[in-house]
């Protein structure tokens, strides 16, 4: 008899589990693909927010987050066995499963999806996800199961196999050898819990990679041969023609022509250099204040964010919706504070010395606030090089507020 059908598919970490408590009691579950921009109607009754996995029961129960659909699958076992012996080591149980969704994979993701070519590379946000993933082990995890052979009590329980498998793409790809010798006891537990059947028989044996993936730069493509350029002199002017009869809408600041610094080059840098001991150094060599202007960015109602990952998504659409002035803006956006006590701030690189040109092709632009900086002075200088480093808290109204994420526009 069919339990239901799962949403999500075999590339995702938070699918693995259902999947694998659907084996183990023998639930009947069809996986229907779904996610990388494919939701079907029946997906998103279940997902409207176009988040997997999700879980539409055949009696008629809807379900989405990964941890409520584990804890639901879990239960289905008459003894609930993996569940904990006790209401105490059930909380225990959601604790870590609570710090694995939202704590240790988003860092690790941030680390290994560029990676693996999975989102656009950026060296500095790998290096700080790749800080923050090793904090978390060896501060949590490492004191923790240096004491205890599982995560709650003395067996295997749903704690163990959910975080196992959001933790494993770092051992598949980026914990070589010297990271496993440095973090011996996360190490045993992990090969320990990702041996039992439960998480072979859909897993398949775990894979430990020996020396962890490097970034490599996309190759680039190969300019056209003379020849072919002949042959398409016919089609290329037909073109022409086509572009003066229709032309397409000029950005404002196109009129500015090209600058001195190249702003591709200056991109590639920021993405591929340490910030502070190559990136900046590399900046303020080649900025030219009469070409270019420094702004100050701010968000208006920081009085209404709640969640940090929620105040991240709003940057990131801002971001979006920025796209056409990719040619002439660069910058970090910041989120500082907590949950429900937080706030954006950032600096950017304008083309010109105006920024509503370049920023008003967003309908939203008019919800942040922009103060002009002037490099020649310190205070101004180092505000810039803290936003683009996002190593120091940024100090509000006197108090410091450690940076908790960030996206940069480039």
């Amino acid at each position: 008899m069919s339990f239901g059908k799962l949403f999500g598919h075999l590339q995702n970490p938070r699918s693995y589990t259902p999947l694998m408590l659907a084996k183990a009691l023998g639930l009947d579950i069809e996986l229907v693909e779904t996610g990388k921009g494919v939701f079907s109607e029946e997906a998103l009754t279940v997902l409207p927010h176009r988040k997997i996995p999700g879980f539409l029961g055949a009696d008629g129960l809807k379900l989405h987050e990964a941890i409520a659909i584990a804890l639901y699958f879990a239960s289905q076992d008459e003894n609930e066995a993996l569940l904990g012996d006790s209401k105490a080591q059930y909380a225990e149980i959601v604790k870590w499963m609570s710090f694995a969704n939202m704590e240790l994979l988003p860092n690790l993701a941030k680390w290994v999806r560029p990676l693996l070519g999975m989102d656009s590379y950026n060296k500095k946000v790998v290096d700080q996800a790749e800080k923050d993933t090793n904090n978390l082990i060896e501060v949590v995890f490492e004191p923790y199961l240096a004491a205890h052979t599982y995560l709650v009590g003395e067996k295997f329980s749903l704690a163990d196999l959910f975080t196992a498998n959001l933790i494993t793409r770092g051992f598949e790809n980026v914990f070589g050898t010297a990271w496993k010798e440095a973090h011996p006891h996360t190490t045993r537990w992990y090969t320990l819990v990702t041996n039992q059947p439960i998480f072979t028989d859909v897993h398949g044996e775990p894979k430990l990679v020996e020396e962890p993936i490097k970034y490599t730069p996309p190759k680039k493509e190969a300019a056209p041969k003379k020849e072919a350029k002949k042959k398409e002199a016919a089609p290329k002017a037909a073109e022409e023609e086509e572009e003066k009869t229709a032309p397409k809408p000029k950005h404002p600041l196109a009129a500015l022509g090209a600058s001195k610094m190249e702003l591709d080059a200056w991109k590639r840098t920021y993405s591929n250099e340490d910030t502070r001991p190559a990136a900046l150094p590399w900046f303020w060599e080649n900025y030219d204040p009469s070409e270019w202007s420094l702004w100050k960015v701010e968000y208006k109602y920081n009085d209404e964010l709640t969640l940090t990952f929620m105040t991240a998504n709003l940057i990131g659409g801002f971001f979006n919706r920025l796209s056409a002035s990719t040619k002439y803006l660069f910058g970090c956006l910041v989120v500082y504070g907590e949950n429900n006590n937080n706030g954006i701030i950032g600096a950017f690189l304008v083309r010109g010395q105006d920024y509503v040109p370049a920023f008003d092709v967003a309908p939203d632009w008019e919800s942040y606030n922009f103060t002009k900086l002037d490099s020649s002075k310190p205070e101004d200088k180092a505000f810039v090089e803290d936003m683009w480093a996002w190593d120091k808290p940024v100090v509000v109204d006197g108090t410091p507020k450690e940076i908790v994420d960030g996206k940069v526009f480039k």
